[in-house]
């Protein structure tokens, strides 16, 4: 499967332009989807020397992205004459969801066991899993137009 997984308020906390902390769990369920084969795209506003600081951070830690802005490596204007800034991905991992971001452990079971949040909201209900609208609520960020 193609991912795209944002970093400023995904892998990291929101602090740009510099390197906010690590989300718990991020770079190690990163890790993990890249070892069950999945090909994970670094899709972030981040550009020249600010991109490659986030290139840097997740290598540094044992993550190396399959490509970077773009749907393979040797992506180019020249030679793809259907080149878009949109990525063709199978899915997107990025705080900016509708609903904010589900915790990282409640992501990779959605991913590796291919279900949706509906699906995880169910079997938490029948007692089956944790509660992954419980763990996604505790770390929402404050909003802009809250004081």
């Amino acid at each position: 499967m193609n991912i795209a997984v944002d970093f400023d308020g995904t892998i990291v906390t929101h602090k740009y332009p510099e390197i906010g902390e690590e989300i718990p769990f991020a770079i190690d369920t990163l890790k993990m989807l890249i070892q069950d084969r999945h090909n994970l795209i670094l899709w972030s506003v981040r550009e020249g020397e600010l991109l490659e600081e986030a290139v840097q951070y997740c290598r540094e830690r044992g993550v190396e992205f399959y490509a970077v802005n773009r749907d393979y490596p040797e992506e180019t204007m020249e030679n793809n004459e259907h080149f878009s800034r949109k990525l063709k991905v199978d899915l997107f991992i990025d705080d900016r969801n509708l609903g904010g971001l589900p915790d990282w452990g409640t992501i990779y079971r959605m991913i590796k066991h291919h279900k949706t949040w509906n699906q995880m909201l169910e079997e938490a209900e029948m007692g089956e899993t944790p509660n992954p609208y419980e763990s996604h609520h505790r770390h929402k960020k404050k909003k802009w137009w809250q004081f």
